[in-house]
């Protein structure tokens, strides 16, 4: 069964800006159409730049579920699909009256009771409004792809001692990437596709005015245009719309009224995390090094 979520474009951006998610016409429609057509929603871009905080605001603005799988390398399909819980049916074998016949035993340990659902699992069998975000879908082996085919196409689980679950209602997919190695065209055929990129000073200073109320307009204008002269060095490690934030708090917190070359100095440790790009920052931003020792 499939419900929608969104009226229209225009209903998904006036519904995340209530959750303080700032969504471009583009983001807009892309998301108000993998619900329409009930598709799984592909979202790649640098790290940083919303594409997690997109399926958060997505489940917030709906009053869905999120349902959450943060993929790793190694990740397999016991902890991303279901597993057997192997100690509590070594229990059961144990307490099993004598003479009892092996097929009984065999469909009671293998029964709903015994299964541990995990993340696809869950999300498919929730009746409820779902956003079930993948994560980082680029850093798990080419093996987990095919797991999630059957997932991605049909909206169900085969389990063999169990059967088929199928969804009862599908839940809003989105999955997420950071581009570190190219995902399977069969898994892209199944997606719609949105990339993110770091988003223009003028939004990104929209955001902070309204993530970090109390911080001037001016203030907002000079930090949104630092970070994104910094974005523009060969750094180790850009910084993230949420690092721009946590700089806005930052500064408002040492209730700094301007960023100058002595607060910017002070506070860099906030947006940059690597010492190499602490100096080339300095060079850029024509600060001794001395000062930021």
């Amino acid at each position: 069964m499939t419900s929608s979520l969104f009226a229209s474009p225009e209903d998904v951006r006036e519904r995340l800006a209530a959750g303080d998610y700032l969504a471009d016409a583009h983001i807009a429609t892309t998301v108000f159409l993998a619900d329409a057509l009930g598709k799984p929603l592909l979202v790649e871009g640098p790290a940083g730049v919303g594409k997690t905080e997109l399926a958060k605001a997505v489940a917030a603005a709906t009053g869905a579920g999120l349902v959450r799988l943060q993929c790793y390398e190694g990740l397999d399909e016991g902890r991303a699909l279901y597993e057997w819980n192997y100690r509590k049916q070594l229990l059961r074998i144990q307490a099993t009256p004598e003479g009892q016949d092996w097929n009984e035993t065999h469909d009671d340990i293998f029964s709903d009771e015994f299964l541990l659902s995990r993340p696809l699992l869950t999300a498919i069998r929730r009746s409820e409004p779902t956003v079930l975000l993948i994560d980082e879908m680029d850093k798990t082996d080419v093996e987990v792809e095919g797991l999630l085919l059957e997932v991605l196409s049909d909206f169900q689980v085969t389990i063999p001692e169990l059967g088929t679950v199928a969804a009862e209602r599908k839940p809003f997919v989105l999955l997420t990437s950071n581009a570190t190695r190219e995902l399977s065209e069969a898994l892209k055929r199944r997606c719609l596709y949105l990339y993110l990129d770091y988003p223009t000073p003028e939004r990104e200073r929209e955001i902070v005015v309204r993530q970090v109320p109390g911080i001037n307009e001016a203030l907002a204008e000079q930090l949104v245009r630092t970070v994104a002269t910094l974005r523009a060095l060969d750094l180790k490690k850009s910084p993230s719309i949420a690092e721009t934030i946590d700089w806005a708090r930052t500064l408002l917190a040492l209730q700094a009224d301007t960023l100058d070359e002595a607060a910017i100095a002070r506070t860099l440790g906030v947006v940059l995390k690597h010492v190499s790009d602490h100096g080339r920052a300095a060079k850029e931003l024509g600060l001794p090094d001395a000062e930021l020792s």
